[in-house]
């Protein structure tokens, strides 16, 4: 689904207003009974009811006098407070409150500091709030007297939905500059803004539904869209169809090398996530001393010893009996558990270089590149770049609190850069690829936060570039399905104590619900997300 910012939005609203002829009160109209069926679900039937609304000056004030009418013919006791003068409302906004008007309902306007009594005596009867304050054009830091009526609002405990973007949280950036409308819900229209899906904004924004008010799909539809959120829908549009009559290797070979002494365990759980995710061989090279392990934690993938160093890494003269089984594999996998030995690292160097097949690379094999990024350019084939911040951080040459502050700009910057696609792992994952294209990932939870989920991840997208998904797209659906895996296992065990192999457990009935759903996902749909 794409990701719009702030502007952009507004050029869509006016190009359905002044092109294809839909009034903006109509536009206002429909957004108003989004929000309106938002509280319904809150509350069930509205009926005797106390909502308070808090509605601004602009239009995010107009879409709250539309849900205050509605309310009130649903037989809802409704309290509209105006963070203005009315002589202050112009536009769509007046018309929808000169209808209010007419109905011989108040309006509480908020101008004075002393204001904030009568909203706190509101709160206290109040069954929910709408937030119908500042809309997505808000940037900077909201001061009294608005300050200490967020503050109220806040500190009420009462449900709170948002209108199209909490109060006090930047569309285009989902920074919070001070005080910001924590809110249970948030209706957005037509399309989310990239601020409402960054992790750091979702302690504001709480369950998101980006709605329909029907602003024609041709306008929302932008096939060079450089901005995208990863949804179930596109996962589907993308995911590998099995036609029936297929056989192991016409799903792909995947050839990963992993593991050194004392990390059997990473290369392990890239190879089983390589098999969960659908993946028909696979072939996991280790360092001969632990081969015996690996052999014997694993059944249904093919393994082979490779020399090694006196500190139990890969040896870089393992070089050529690598090169040799990579011949027939479809995608390679290298880094998880390979330690950091100076002749492991000359190996994933010189692997890069030599191999022809995409690659994914991740842990030990990003180490190795650290300080010598320039070899990214010269890789003969894709490349997906798996680093989680810290990785990130010493591959750019910059603080891990400067990477997470600009992910998505650190990661779109980096992909064109190195010309590699890069999963920048975390909250809010960021897959960035060369042609500028940007996703973000909003399943998982803070479970995954353990040893071994990054190597399922790394599995995963190997398997599925090698049932014939192109790079970026199984970076995109492989975070995605990794997060829903892990979302799946929060669920049923809670997110203490969460292990990697949890996920590998929970992966094919999440890949199982994608595959009876795929064949019905139209290419743009409208949706909760």
């Amino acid at each position: 689904m794409r990701l719009v910012t702030a502007s952009e939005m507004a050029t869509i609203d006016r190009l359905a207003i002044n092109e294809f002829g839909i009034p903006g009160v109509v536009l206002m109209e429909n957004a108003g009974q989004q929000v309106v069926r938002a509280v319904i679900d809150l509350l069930g039937n509205p009926a005797g009811k106390h909502v308070v609304i808090l509605s601004g000056k602009g239009n995010n004030g107009g879409d709250g006098f539309v849900v205050a009418r509605h309310l009130l013919n649903m037989g809802a006791q409704v309290q509209i407070f105006l963070a203005a003068e009315q002589d202050q409302i112009n536009g769509d906004a007046q018309v929808n409150l000169n209808i209010w008007n007419k109905t011989g309902q108040k309006v509480f306007p908020l101008t004075k500091s002393n204001d904030i009594n009568l909203v706190r005596l509101a709160l206290m009867n109040a069954d929910l709030v709408v937030d119908a304050l500042y809309g997505t054009g808000f940037k900077g830091t909201i001061q009294k007297p608005m300050a200490s009526f967020i503050e109220a609002i806040n500190a009420c405990g009462k449900p709170v939905v948002a209108v199209d973007i909490p109060s006090g949280l930047e569309a285009d950036t989902g920074r919070v500059n001070g005080p910001c409308i924590r809110a249970s819900h948030t209706v957005t229209f037509a399309l989310p803004k990239i601020g409402l899906v960054l992790p750091e904004s979702k302690p504001y924004v709480g369950k998101l539904r980006v709605t329909d008010i029907s602003i024609p799909a041709a306008l929302l539809a932008d096939q060079k869209a450089q901005r995208n959120l990863i949804t179930r829908q596109l996962v589907c549009k993308n995911w590998p169809r099995r036609e029936g009559g297929e056989h192991k290797g016409s799903f792909g070979r995947v050839l990963l090398i992993a593991g050194s002494r004392g990390m059997s365990g990473a290369a392990v759980l890239a190879a089983q996530a390589a098999v969960r995710s659908g993946a028909g061989l696979v072939t996991l090279g280790v360092p001969a001393g632990i081969h015996n392990i690996v052999e014997a934690k694993l059944t249904e993938v093919m393994t082979f010893p490779l020399p090694e160093t006196i500190n139990g890494t890969l040896d870089k003269t393992a070089l050529d009996l690598i090169t040799d089984r990579a011949v027939d594999i479809d995608v390679m996998a290298l880094g998880p558990g390979l330690g950091g030995s100076s002749e492991t690292k000359t190996l994933v160097r010189e692997l890069l270089l030599k191999i022809d097949k995409p690659c994914v690379l991740d842990a030990d094999g990003l180490n190795a590149m650290n300080g010598r990024t320039e070899l990214f350019r010269l890789a003969k084939s894709d490349l997906v770049l798996t680093p989680h911040p810290g990785e990130m951080a010493r591959l750019c040459g910059l603080s891990i609190d400067k990477v997470q502050n600009n992910r998505l700009e650190t990661t779109a910057k980096k992909a064109v850069e190195w010309n590699t696609i890069v999963v920048l792992k975390g909250a809010g994952t960021v897959i960035a690829e060369p042609s500028g294209s940007i996703y973000i990932n909003n399943t998982g939870n803070p479970g995954m936060a353990s040893g071994g989920t990054g190597d399922v991840l790394t599995g995963i997208i190997a398997g599925l570039i090698a049932q014939g998904m192109t790079a970026g797209k199984a970076a995109a659906a492989g975070v995605y399905l990794h997060g829903r895996a892990g979302d799946e296992a929060a669920q049923q065990k809670g997110m203490a104590g969460m292990l990697a192999t949890d996920l590998l457990e929970h992966l094919p009935g999440v890949i199982k619900e994608l595959e009876q759903e795929a064949g019905s996902i139209m290419s743009f749909t409208i949706c909760h997300i």
